[in-house]
């Protein structure tokens, strides 16, 4: 699945195209992907200037002068492609400028999402009501951690994947930014030391951007929008990379909770 920094990179990549742009054409191609879209996405759409992009979570954002904002989520396999030279059976959303760009929503296996809502009613979306702070924002800190986190017996690395303690952040960049910490993914969450709070926020934001600059990671179909692939897969430290050497000289595990893989060296992390 997609995840924060993929759809930063998305947002991006969607920039050049749309905004400031007006909207001359807008069509589904089904009725729904993982839910129906809106009835009423084309008319309000169509004819709109696109104002601003941005990201709540995983989620992108892009808002219109008519106060509207599209909000969707990339699912399991969803991504944009923008120009494409030819409309594809997967293309299942399609936006046209007044310069003539093409963008398509391409989602094989339809678990992503297109809502449309007004721009004061955002704090209300149902998926955004309960979330915490956004990792690269000023509202993560050491001193918030070590708040939420107070009392906690859960493992630190299932607290990190909890939305409602940070917003966005999933598997491979909470797996990294536990190894840059040295702090054990199986480690209660309420006895980490404030000092090392302070140390894994800088680890996050600091795997998070290395994450963005490489244009996310390529996991099964995902591709930044103009069709070039991610590429810090190839900086993991310990993701996927079970068996290998860590810069330690140990060698990188994997165990399995609640269904998924999480990777740590068990010299590195205590």
């Amino acid at each position: 699945m997609p995840e924060l920094p993929e759809v930063e990179t998305t947002v991006r990549g969607l920039e050049p195209p749309l905004l400031g742009h007006r909207l001359t054409r807008v069509e589904t191609r089904r009725a729904d992907l993982r839910r129906a879209f809106p009835a009423d996405l084309r008319q309000r759409l169509t004819g709109a200037t696109v104002t601003a992009l941005g990201r709540r979570a995983k989620y992108g954002l892009i808002e219109t002068d008519r106060d509207d904002v599209m909000i969707f989520h990339l699912g399991m396999s969803g991504r944009w492609r923008i120009d494409p030279s030819e409309i594809g059976t997967h293309d299942h959303l399609i936006l046209e400028t007044d310069a003539g760009r093409v963008l398509a929503l391409c989602d094989p296996r339809r678990f992503g999402s297109v809502d449309l809502i007004r721009k004061d009613e955002l704090a209300d979306f149902p998926a955004f009501k309960a979330l915490g702070p956004e990792p690269l924002g000023d509202g993560l800190s050491g001193a918030y951690l070590a708040k939420a986190l107070d009392g906690r017996a859960a493992p630190i690395k299932a607290m990190l994947l909890d939305q409602r303690i940070v917003a966005g952040l999933g598997n491979i960049y909470v797996c990294e930014a536990l190894h840059m910490t040295g702090i054990a993914p199986t480690t209660p969450a309420g006895r980490i030391a404030r000092k090392r709070l302070d140390r894994l926020v800088d680890s996050i934001r600091e795997v998070l951007s290395a994450a963005i600059t490489a244009g996310g990671s390529t996991l099964r179909d995902y591709a930044r929008p103009d069709g070039e692939l991610g590429y810090f897969a190839k900086q993991w430290l310990v993701y996927g990379r079970e068996g290998e050497a860590c810069h330690c000289g140990a060698t990188v595990a994997r165990r399995v909770d609640g269904g998924r893989s999480t990777f740590y060296c068990p010299k590195c992390q205590k």
